[in-house]
């Protein structure tokens, strides 16, 4: 994992993705790289081509606010993706923030309290830190129940458990980057580190730099116990934890999903 110049990572990754039609330029049958060369990237941004080349070598370190807005436009980014230019390229220099694994009492007697609702606390890394019964029951049976990054990328049920796994291989990875705030991070460079190893996917989709930021989605679930599940899913930031996120999932009131989730609860309430 690269934490040298991780502004020179990022910029090189987004620029091979970019298409040149849309930025009105011929995509042309002799282009010999793929996305926009360097050049036309600094035409775009209205900066010397010079200047973008030590940008992306790392000789350049302090682009200004409105460089990086410039590059934003060039690279076509949205707007969490900009954001995240700005995170890289001039990281906020403070103390940093020790993650916290214990997760609250109250917030963990909060979940228990919801029987009918899948519940579960994760971490920056997307390990499981806490779960009511019902949320553990939604990820059991699995090798990495209680990581759902590993679950996506390692666990040999994932692509049945997940229909839409490359969608959800995406988003989970663009979560990651996201909340990959400190690159020097002895446990993110562990993670990236043993994944890209082990998981061809996760080293591809790693290396294009997408974020993905979801506060809330639909999510496909075969349940191995009840079925297909289709959830919506909140996404809520813990205040009194940093890194942590409170995720709550629901079915549509009167839907199979439901009557499903449902049946999820009663088998869960049996084995108490």
């Amino acid at each position: 994992m690269e934490t040298t110049n991780p502004l020179g990572q990022f910029l090189r990754a987004r620029r091979s993705q970019a298409r040149p039609e849309d930025a009105g330029l011929a995509p042309g049958p002799r282009r010999r790289v793929s996305g926009l060369r360097r050049e036309e990237v600094a035409l775009l941004a209205g900066v010397s081509t010079d200047y973008y080349i030590r940008l992306e070598q790392g000789r350049e370190r302090n682009p200004s606010a409105q460089v990086l807005d410039a590059l934003a436009r060039a690279l076509d980014l949205d707007e969490e993706t900009a954001a995240h230019l700005h995170q890289v390229a001039r990281p906020a220099r403070r103390r940093r923030p020790v993650a916290a694994d214990r997760v609250s009492p109250n917030l963990v007697r909060t979940m228990a309290a919801w029987p009918d609702t899948p519940a579960v606390v994760i971490g920056p890394y997307l390990n499981v830190l806490a779960r009511n019964a019902l949320g553990g029951a939604l990820f059991a049976g699995h090798q990495y129940s209680d990581d759902l990054l590993r679950l996506v990328f390692l666990d040999p049920g994932a692509r049945t458990f997940y229909p839409d796994w490359d969608r959800v291989a995406v988003n989970t990875v663009g979560a990651l980057r996201a909340a990959a705030t400190d690159h020097d991070d002895p446990r993110l460079i562990e993670v990236v580190g043993e994944l890209s190893v082990k998981s061809a996917e996760f080293r591809k989709l790693w290396a294009r730099h997408d974020i993905r930021q979801k506060t809330r989605e639909t999510k496909r679930f075969q349940h191995p116990l009840v079925g297909p599940l289709s959830l919506d899913y909140e996404s809520l930031t813990v205040n009194s934890a940093p890194g942590q996120q409170l995720v709550i999932y629901q079915a549509e009131p009167a839907s199979p999903s439901a009557e499903a989730l449902k049946l999820l609860g009663s088998l869960v309430a049996s084995n108490a």
